[in-house]
């Protein structure tokens, strides 16, 4: 299990110097490190470290949380310091208050290529695309969504938000720590990548003529989801077969994660994938 906790009792201690101001730390270069805030996904974090991309540096947990996050931290090789304050100490490590009280640092290495994710996947598979996703809720949600269907992988373009924001991997509940991605190269070079792996590319779009319902899913199919307000860029809604969500008239569009979660929903229930 992880190390004995040590208590903090000065915030400018500088064992826990990568956890102050984190807001404004999340918004920055973070060369290979991310914020894992929460029981849940420290939980995620304890389960993932040194099997693949991620390990946990350090961990610092508000002192009246530490007996209900015993059996998580035990999770963690020994190697791993525990820090304990109390709230007052947390509160101004942090910046604000820390209401949840319990925050991992974790170190990543470095995004794999679209093109080798897209080697590794099976003859059968799911993957979300994300182009010019630029909300970090979204972010997290659509990793939720993916890891709920079945998905394979997502894949983001550069131009994408980090998923390893502190928000994102929150609202994700853990599942990026979880679900395989890569976030570099330009959508049109992912999205032909996948088209020249025998993936059936599929957008999604408000303005496409078919119905989601009536697609019938190829054994490789990606689905395509564009950032809020502006949707995908023409160029790729004109190369690929767009689809739209049915709904009721008055509403241009649905938040792209919830589109997301329908979207692959329907295409997890059509492949076999759930039910």
């Amino acid at each position: 299990m992880a190390a004995e906790p040590v208590a903090i009792l000065d915030p400018e201690d500088e064992r826990i110097a990568p956890f102050r101001a984190i807001r404004e730390k999340d918004l920055v270069g973070r060369r290979g490190l991310f914020i894992a805030e929460g029981t849940v996904v420290l939980r995620v974090l304890s389960q993932a470290h040194g099997k693949g991309r991620f390990v946990a540096d350090r961990i610092l947990v508000l002192e009246n949380r530490l007996a209900g996050v015993a059996d998580v931290l035990a999770g963690f090789p020994d190697d791993i310091p525990v820090y304990v304050c109390g709230s007052a100490v947390m509160n101004a490590i942090a910046g604000f208050d820390m209401h949840r009280g319990v925050l991992a640092l974790g170190r990543v290495s470095e995004s794999p290529s679209p093109a080798g994710m897209i080697a590794t996947l099976p003859d059968n598979a799911l993957v979300a695309v994300a182009v010019g996703l630029s909300n970090h809720d979204n972010a997290g949600g659509i990793f939720r969504n993916a890891t709920a269907f079945g998905a394979d992988a997502v894949l983001l373009d550069e131009t994408s938000c980090d998923p390893l924001y502190r928000k994102a991997l929150r609202v994700s509940v853990g599942s990026v720590l979880k679900m395989p991605w890569s976030r570099r190269g330009s959508g049109a070079e992912i999205l032909t990548a996948l088209d020249a792996a025998g993936f059936q590319v599929v957008t999604l779009s408000p303005a496409g003529e078919d119905a989601l319902h009536t697609l019938r899913p190829d054994r490789r199919t990606a689905l395509v989801l564009g950032t809020e307000g502006e949707g995908l860029p023409l160029d790729i809604l004109k190369a690929f077969r767009p689809v739209r969500i049915p709904q009721s008239p008055g509403l241009d569009s649905l938040n792209v994660a919830t589109a997301a979660g329908i979207a692959l929903y329907q295409l997890a229930l059509s492949t076999g994938r759930i039910g």
